[in-house]
């Protein structure tokens, strides 16, 4: 029996909603039913559903700081306005003690995390990413680093010819506390020939979080949506995130990421500008509806601007990321989004969408402030 004020106007979605009120799990063509829907209310209705019965109108932020090293890049996918060939215009790589400089200029309020990325700079030595996360460890010993994605990580393996296993445990052994969820892009290898062919592969992006995963890190993950890829594409993609999760549990967040045109190459080749609204709401729903065994699904306002983000907040997202501060790889593609918003600001927006803002640390635990103070309920 369904809700009375649920009111469906696609009647494709009733067997859905019956099984999504009773607790039960989506396949892949009902994912796929699902992105071809436009009865966004009901897809609304259904994650927020969902959403509330893990975690009530709680809705978590973080105060953290993005730190880009380098945006010199060996690779030319054309979904990036980020990367820089290391003679062409605008590129740089920081020298150890400026990032460590960057990392704590600037921001009055004490971080709780870094989040690190870059561009795979061909010269640089992987001792340098090492000194980096020992530089941040011993100057900011209690700010989580969450660093360096499976690009990243998969790159550094082939120019060590070190394992990834063994990558990840030099990096960990130096002051590395978790992965982010870049660089997953979409998983099909049609498209990913196409908008990132200079990548690792699904294969070796999943194995780098189900390696990470059982050497006790938590990771993130990404979705990139809105370019060439199809809705079964998307349901692929995300149904291969919950099958590694169904075996290692270390996922923590889900981030669903809007591809941004200006300044790529892609751009070229996609029929529309950005995204919608719509459709960031929806893939915010739909994700929420099928990664049913994801703790949290994540409005990256930086992505989706402060506003939608605010909105999606009832449409199955319960996480607003952070403070975010210089955000580089979005607004090189043109993102019209600030760079950074206070911790009162994020407040404001979660109040205003009728949440209970939750502060936390990278791994979802409690944070306290007082006047002279931060510290994190362990």
């Amino acid at each position: 029996m369904l809700p009375e004020n649920l009111q469906i106007e696609d009647t494709a979605l009733l067997p859905i909603a019956e099984k999504v009120l009773a607790g039960g799990r989506l396949g892949f063509q009902e994912g796929v039913t699902l992105y071809h829907s436009h009865d966004l209310l009901t897809l609304g209705y259904l994650a927020h559903h969902v959403r509330v019965k893990m975690h009530g109108m709680r809705t978590y932020f973080n105060v953290n700081r993005h730190i880009n090293p380098t945006n010199v890049c060996v690779a030319s996918c054309k979904l990036c306005a980020f990367g820089r060939k290391p003679d062409g215009p605008g590129a740089y790589t920081m020298a150890l003690d400026e990032a460590l400089r960057v990392a704590g200029e600037n921001w009055s309020e004490a971080v709780t995390e870094f989040h690190i990325v870059g561009g795979l700079h061909p010269d640089l030595p992987f001792d340098y990413y090492l000194d980096l996360l020992r530089g941040l460890k011993r100057r900011f010993p209690s700010v989580h680093r969450k660093g360096f994605t499976a690009v990243e990580v998969g790159y550094f393996s082939h120019v060590t010819r070190l394992s990834i296993r063994e990558v990840l445990q030099r990096m960990k052994d130096a002051g590395l506390d978790s992965l982010p969820g870049g660089g997953a892009e979409i998983f099909a290898p049609a498209v990913r020939r196409v908008i990132c062919d200079h990548k690792i592969g699904a294969y070796t992006w999943l194995k780098v979080h189900r390696l990470a995963h059982e050497m006790g890190m938590h990771t993130n993950a990404t979705m990139l949506y809105g370019h060439i890829e199809s809705a079964e594409d998307r349901v692929d993609h995300l149904l291969q995130l919950r099958k590694l999760q169904d075996e290692t549990h270390g996922f923590q967040t889900y981030i669903p990421l809007a591809f941004h045109p200006a300044n790529t190459e892609l751009g070229k080749l996609v029929e529309h500008d950005e995204t919608s609204g719509f459709m960031d709401l929806k893939n915010v729903a739909v994700a929420r509806l099928l990664l049913d065994n994801f703790p949290h699904i994540k409005a990256y306002w930086i992505m989706m601007t402060p506003r939608v983000a605010q909105v999606a907040l009832r449409f199955g997202a319960d996480d607003l990321d952070g403070t975010v501060v210089e955000e580089k790889i979005y607004h090189d593609a043109g993102a019209k989004t600030p760079q950074a918003l206070t911790r009162m600001q994020l407040i404001r927006l979660i109040l205003e969408a009728g949440g209970e803002p939750f502060e936390r640390d990278t791994l979802y635990r409690p944070v306290t402030r007082t006047e002279t103070s931060v510290s994190v309920q362990v």
